[in-house]
């Protein structure tokens, strides 16, 4: 790509985010960062990768004891608050966007870059039925399990998302551009992404 543009998305749980954000990242050329960033933060911080990943998009508080990849000795009182894994994972989701284009899920990332230009912030979302159905599916649970996930998962996001930003998750007024994507469908929601990005001068 001739322009250096960063795609945040924020989702709804089950509305099938983070295969948009896949194929979205194949029609482009460019790399998707979800889980990855992950692992980049527990690189770059000296944290083991399971740490991240049981306080993703969570806020609580963590021993140091527990946490570092190689050996660590500390006492009863050395912790690492909510706080300071939050401000990991935001210096990491900046050095991505400085390196090159990508396309980032969650994290409050639209957040984190709301200053930088070429910056194109999406939120995608989804009948609570639809969400139910295809998350039932995809971790074969039932019905009522299914709907008790994405209500946990959506709740802990919103928090996350607030309590950081000082703002309101999935707000219309947040976001370049709200998406349904029970409307078009997996390949249709990144095509409309790509297209708003072209009429909005991104691509």
């Amino acid at each position: 790509m001739e322009k250096n543009i960063i795609i945040t998305i924020g989702r709804q749980f089950g509305c099938g985010g983070k295969n948009i954000a896949e194929v979205l990242g194949k029609k482009l050329g460019i790399p998707v960062f979800d889980n990855e960033l992950i692992i980049k933060a527990a690189q770059e911080s000296g944290f083991s990768a399971e740490f991240f990943e049981r306080s993703d998009e969570k806020r609580r508080f963590f021993s140091l004891t527990s946490i570092f990849a190689g050996s660590y000795s500390s006492d009863s009182e050395n912790f690492m608050s909510d706080k300071g894994l939050f401000k990991i994972q935001c210096e990491t989701i900046r050095s991505i966007a400085e390196q090159g284009s990508a396309i980032i899920v969650g994290r409050c990332s639209d957040y984190v870059l709301r200053e930088r230009g070429n910056t194109l912030s999406i939120f995608l979302t989804s009948p609570i039925e639809e969400r139910i159905r295809r998350v039932a599916e995809r971790m074969g649970i039932s019905l009522e399990k299914a709907e008790e996930t994405v209500e946990k998962q959506d709740s802990g996001r919103e928090e996350y998302y607030n309590y950081y930003t000082f703002g309101n998750w999935g707000v219309a007024s947040n976001y370049d551009l709200c998406i349904d994507s029970s409307k078009a469908g997996i390949e249709g929601t990144a095509d409309i992404i790509i297209e708003f990005a072209k009429i909005s001068g991104l691509l």
